[in-house]
């Protein structure tokens, strides 16, 4: 075969396209000003609390972890990683 011809074959849609869903967190009346920080970070305490009272596998604390990555920047998702393993977080997440 040519190289034209392989080419054709590589750039070919061998694999089927897969359709993403992209999802941003929904209004919330209680953060309803243009600056999120707010609601990004009470989305996290929301997820942590959630899992520590319900468990990972309950569905409805999904929600609160896609509203926080959808919302906070992912240095901010990090650092908050970091001081809770460090014991510094600031809040408890206790429910």
């Amino acid at each position: 075969m040519s190289d034209a011809a392989d080419l054709k074959t590589a750039n070919s849609y061998a694999f089927p396209l897969r359709k993403y869903v992209l999802q941003t967190a929904g209004f919330d009346a209680r953060f309803p000003n243009t600056n999120q920080s707010k609601h990004c970070y009470q989305n996290y305490l929301d997820y942590y609390k959630c899992i520590n009272a319900k468990g990972e596998d309950f569905a409805p604390c999904k929600q609160f972890y896609r509203a926080f990555h959808s919302l906070c920047p992912n240095d901010w998702i990090s650092r908050f990683d970091e001081q809770r393993e460090n014991g510094t977080f600031p809040n408890t997440l206790e429910p």
